[in-house]
């Protein structure tokens, strides 16, 4: 199984991942950054997945229309039949969790055809085996497994136990509709009462549709915009308006090798860029709730600031091995938790501030709270000028002054000026604008070789994010400095038409092994070449770099053109925002700086 042949249900609290072969093969429960219920995407099968197929036929799949309701259409020699999988979502953010719900409907369409499902829960990243017991009828089959705090039920069909599994067979004919229904809850409690599928249903379709309808998109690629926006409103959650990096954890960078880390988490970086791209996009709320999220997450002392949370902004992250989940295609170590998070990377608050100064010019009221938070962190950005960081790429080898790093740092103090001139809060604009200037003074200085910006001080390596410098206003995307670094990184980082981050070469991460093109870099250069009348050639990237998502419009981390396949946690905010962004600069006339 590749990592392109999954799709994705959301609920905006957690997320599964169903194969083309139709097995659910990656569910967190009851959220996203819980432990796995199902696990076979970081192993096999016993270590816990949800099957349901017919035993030989041909399968296509969709969404229907902008929804993450999935369609699986079968069609063997003699019959049609369809599953259509969901995640019920409830409108209201604020019922507490007591359940979470998926829904498999398997629709005949024409003639009978004969699904097989297979069932292995394994609860706590599969070193959990169930209790399981039968408490159904002939006529109402109801399974339920429990262990520790985790229970879950399954109705709609008979299973039987089979080494450690359990098997079962159903057959629809034309026009019939059979429901399987599985129910997470506390095992404390009693079993949940079953669902009205069809209102559930109507219900859910309707909640996303509505969502995509508000979608305020006219341009070029408008598909991929939408179903970018909808995979980014999918990361968001419900209930506490945290923005995970991705869905997933794990999955390789290197196949095979030791690069594997877990992304269900909040970076403050991705998390402001994602709001960003929905902000652009007609949704102004949801900037009002994520900086509530933003003052609970890291209020006290900034100097206590981390580059990531939990997605009710828990601190405790800590990164462990997984030992129990042989990871994908044997890559190991599985991972949970992320060490990054107790990295500096001093890009972060420029990154932050960017994104709420332009959410203020697009029409957010301040609120008690919100300027006062900004100042801490414009203070707390001021008394790390000079310190080295781990930069953008979360390097785990020796700390630089990474020039993009430098620059977020300038971008901070600049919102911090703006913010005082153009918007009339209260703060000390004077000490700011120094500030900038001394950054600006120091990055042309240090940040600069042979005409060009460098990865970081004192090196003459490039690094893609650079790419970025244009769109935070730094310099002009055709500044004779951008346009050098521009044809320096076509020459050391571009293989095969797509872009890396950085030479893995040089030891600067401080990893084995190497990695494929990251996507965002590609988009990012899509909107370079679009500023600096590339236009041919931003089209052309763009549509190659559209065409490599998956059949439901899904992007990963990466992308290994040699091997023609998705690499990396997925779906991946970092590469869905970048593609919108990256759509933007083509419908549009000139260069719109963040």
């Amino acid at each position: 199984m590749r990592i392109e042949d999954y799709a994705l249900l959301s609920n905006c609290r957690t997320a599964a991942l169903v194969s083309r072969e139709g097995s659910i093969d990656w569910l967190c429960l009851p959220r996203l950054d819980s432990a796995s219920t199902f696990g076979a995407l970081l192993g096999d099968e016993s270590h816990g997945r949800w099957a349901l197929r017919p035993a030989d036929a041909t399968v296509t799949r969709s969404y229907d229309r902008d929804t993450f309701v999935l369609i699986t259409r079968w069609q063997s020699a003699d019959a049609v039949a369809e599953v259509h999988d969901l995640m019920p979502i409830d409108p209201d953010p604020s019922v507490d969790i007591r359940r979470t719900d998926l829904i498999r409907r398997i629709i005949g369409v024409e003639g009978t055809m004969r699904f097989e499902q297979r069932l292995s829960i394994r609860f706590d990243y599969a070193r959990a085996m169930p209790w399981v017991r039968q408490t159904g009828t002939a006529h109402h089959p109801r399974l339920v497994a429990m262990a520790g705090p985790d229970a879950v039920a399954l109705r709609g069909a008979a299973l039987k136990p089979v080494d450690h599994e359990h098997h079962g067979d159903l057959t629809v004919a034309a026009g019939e509709v059979r429901d399987l229904q599985l129910t997470w809850f506390p095992s404390h409690v009693d079993v949940p009462e079953p669902l009205d599928v069809d209102h559930e249903i109507d219900r859910t379709k309707n909640w996303w549709q509505g969502w995509a309808d508000r979608i305020e998109h006219h341009g070029r690629h408008h598909g991929d915009v939408v179903r970018s926006l909808l995979i980014l409103r999918a990361l968001t959650n419900h209930e506490t308006g945290g923005i995970a990096a991705a869905a997933t954890m794990s999955l390789p960078e290197d196949f095979g090798g030791e690069r594997n880390w877990d992304y269900r988490y909040v970076w403050l970086r991705d998390a402001a860029l994602t709001l960003e791209a929905l902000l652009d996009h007609g949704f102004l709320a949801l900037a009002d709730r994520w900086r509530e999220w933003l003052l609970r997450a890291v209020a006290g002392d900034p100097a206590d600031l981390q580059i990531m949370y939990g997605l009710a902004g828990e601190r405790d992250l800590v990164e462990r091995e997984m030992h129990s989940l042989p990871g994908f295609a044997a890559s190991a170590p599985v991972r949970i938790g992320n060490g990054a998070a107790s990295q500096y990377q001093a890009d972060v608050v420029g990154e932050v501030l960017v994104t709420l100064s332009a959410a203020r010019s697009a029409g957010l009221e301040e609120s008690k709270f919100s300027w006062p938070l900004e100042r801490q962190l414009l203070k707390f950005t001021a008394e790390q000028i000079d310190r080295p960081d781990q930069g953008l790429w979360e390097i785990r080898g020796d700390p630089h002054q990474f020039t993009h790093s430098r620059v977020m740092m300038w971008a901070a103090f600049d919102r911090g000026v703006r913010a005082v001139e153009d918007f009339g809060l209260d703060g000390p604009a004077q000490k700011w604008r120094q500030l900038r200037d001394r950054m600006c003074e120091e990055i042309d200085q240090h940040g600069v070789t042979d005409g060009y910006f460098t990865q970081y001080y004192g090196t003459t390596e490039v690094d893609a994010s650079l790419l970025l410098l244009p769109q935070v206003g730094y310099c002009t995307p055709d500044d004779p400095r951008m346009l050098a670094t521009v044809e320096r990184i076509e020459q050391t980082l571009m293989r095969d038409g797509l872009l890396h981050r950085y030479r893995t070469g040089t030891g600067v991460d401080g990893l084995a092994g190497d990695e494929s093109p990251f996507l965002a870099c590609s988009f990012w250069l899509v909107e370079q070449y679009a500023a600096t009348g590339r236009e041919d050639e931003a089209g052309e990237l763009m549509h190659r770099l559209c065409a490599l998502t998956n059949d439901v419009g899904m992007l990963s981390e990466e992308y290994d053109p040699v091997n023609e396949r998705q690499v990396g946690n997925t779906p991946q905010a970092f590469s869905h925002l970048a593609l919108v962004r990256a759509a933007d600069a083509l419908s549009r006339t000139g260069h719109r700086p963040r």
